[in-house]
């Protein structure tokens, strides 16, 4: 492909460079390999299931250890809202208040899910607001009929010259209504950090934000944070990053060229969260919370979320440091034959490592190799949920391209449904990933691992998007807790449905998660 020279220095100011975009056209004409399922991760083969003897046995070992541990909430925040308003969207652009009622037209296009907006309208965080900013930007809003007055809602709501919500980050809307204010997702998740993520009445929390909205963050922390410690006797020690330009990727035609924007420039797109690897590989903390800035509850609920999070962190201690002795085992004495059972063992039956049906044939010494090898990894402690047809990856075992085999989250996009085995194995699946992940990305040492070092690179997917009305395809790197965490260490732990309620659409507000 041939660069022009504006071409080029354009691809530099984003960080980039022509060798590696040349490298995405080759992979886009290449594509990129289905993952390949063997099957889905279950009860007892896969996913455990504690008991209640051993959660608290967890929740003790964690809150007897928080304090000699650096501990982290890491919160994907970058997405605005627009999604959540898509249908809304749909009916301002196709509904014609002369033509018919908004009941008719319900029922004409099966619109379900303005029905259910329009039924819990009044419960929703931000009405008493909205309707306020309705009346002043349509004058003469009393004299309006049902049908007008619902439009002029959603047009307040929705209109980049009124309150534009849909541009807000998602972060920052209106979520929870209490009887003296309304809470956003942001100040949500340090009443919630207070609970789980604290070290010596402190607690960190790291956002991945878009850099347009670094300033709104900021203002919305300067405003609450201090009534929150004064609530919560919790220190909050809050920091941000951005997604960084030089992990966007270029977009293509159906034709696999590059796509030009109207002034005929080439375009860049972000890859999706794997992009945010780099930013996780930028923390140094013991013990790495990851919650996605959606999935957050009314007070009355957090404790019991708190406890899951409690559960999921000792376990991670648990795992480590019986996978910390025997490195320093493996580092220190020559290890006898029932060690290297033990070891074996503990790889297989606890972190889910299928060791290799070789291995009684190596020798002593590539045993040992072969088992370090095994456990010096970042390991993850991931909360599964029931599948009750929330959109979401799953988990599955996986054959890799050594032929070897692997626990992994997979996503749809990665999995070819035309493959009726492959489509079988998904139909058998019976738990999602919500996001709920714990990690631990320190060695026996105390030194953080390379997290570049356990991407399986070939994870990455391509999907086809819209931009300026046109159809492009779009390639995004390994995701964050897909391929770019495929070789770390991963046990799945069943948690209840109800730790997982997650914003997808403005309806999810009035779910009972999002409702005093």
């Amino acid at each position: 492909m041939k660069f022009s020279q504006e071409d080029i220095d354009y691809i530099i100011s984003k960080g980039l460079t022509v060798e590696k975009i040349e490298l995405q056209l080759q992979t886009f004409q290449k594509g990129l390999s289905f993952i390949n399922l063997k099957s889905a991760a279950t009860l007892n083969d896969g996913i455990i299931k504690l008991n209640k003897q051993q959660e608290q046995e967890f929740i003790t070992l964690f809150e007897a250890n928080k304090d000699d541990k650096s501990i982290l909430k890491f919160v994907p925040a970058s997405g605005a809202a627009t999604r959540m308003f898509k249908f809304l969207f749909n009916f301002l652009k196709t509904y014609n208040t002369k033509q018919s009622s908004i009941n008719a037209y319900v029922n004409k296009f099966n619109a379900t899910e303005l029905a259910v907006f329009m039924v819990g309208l009044e419960k929703l965080p931000f009405y008493k607001s909205v309707i306020n900013s309705t009346k002043t930007y349509f004058k003469n809003y009393d004299s309006l009929s049902g049908n007008d007055k619902l439009v002029a809602f959603i047009k307040t709501m929705l209109d980049e010259d009124k309150l534009n919500y849909s541009k807000f980050p998602k972060g920052l809307l209106p979520f929870h209504n209490y009887q003296n204010y309304v809470a956003n997702a942001f100040e949500e998740h340090l009443y919630e950090a207070a609970l789980y993520a604290v070290s010596n009445k402190k607690a960190k929390l790291h956002f991945t934000i878009s850099e347009k909205h670094l300033e709104q963050f900021k203002a919305a922390c300067k405003e609450k944070q201090e009534t929150i410690e004064t609530k919560t006797n919790v220190i909050f020690d809050i920091s941000y990053s951005f997604q960084s330009e030089q992990t966007d990727t270029i977009a293509v035609t159906s034709k696999l060229k590059p796509f030009r924007d109207e002034k005929n420039k080439l375009h860049f797109r972000p890859s999706g969260h794997g992009a945010l690897l780099q930013n996780l590989n930028n923390l140094n903390a013991d013990i790495i919370f990851i919650k996605n800035i959606d999935n957050i509850v009314v007070s009355k609920y957090k404790n019991e979320i708190a406890s899951y999070k409690k559960i999921l962190a000792g376990l991670l201690l648990d795992l480590q440091n019986k996978s910390f002795d025997f490195m320093r085992k493996i580092e220190t004495k020559e290890l006898t034959e029932p060690e290297i059972i033990e070891i074996a063992e503990f790889l297989r039956r606890q972190l889910n490592v299928i060791i290799s049906s070789e291995f009684e044939k190596y020798s002593i010494k590539y045993q040992i190799e072969y088992l370090k090898e095994k456990l010096n990894k970042p390991i993850r402690i991931c909360g599964m949920v029931k599948n009750e047809g929330e959109p979401g990856g799953g988990p599955f075992w996986v054959w890799n391209n050594t032929g070897t085999i692997s626990l992994q989250i997979v996503e749809s996009a990665q999995i070819d449904l035309n493959n009726l085995s492959q489509k079988q194995i998904i139909e058998n699946a019976t738990h999602f990933n919500p996001v709920d992940i714990v990690c631990g990305i320190k060695d026996y040492k105390g030194n953080v691992f390379n997290l570049d070092e356990f991407i399986d690179k070939n994870t990455g997917f391509i999907t086809n998007k819209t931009h300026l009305g046109k159809t492009i395809k779009a390639l995004e790197l390994p995701g964050l807790w897909n391929g770019s965490m495929a070789n770390w260490n991963s046990v799945f732990v069943e948690v209840p449905i109800r730790t997982f309620n997650p914003v997808k659409t403005v309806n999810d507000l009035l779910k009972p998660a999002h409702q005093l």
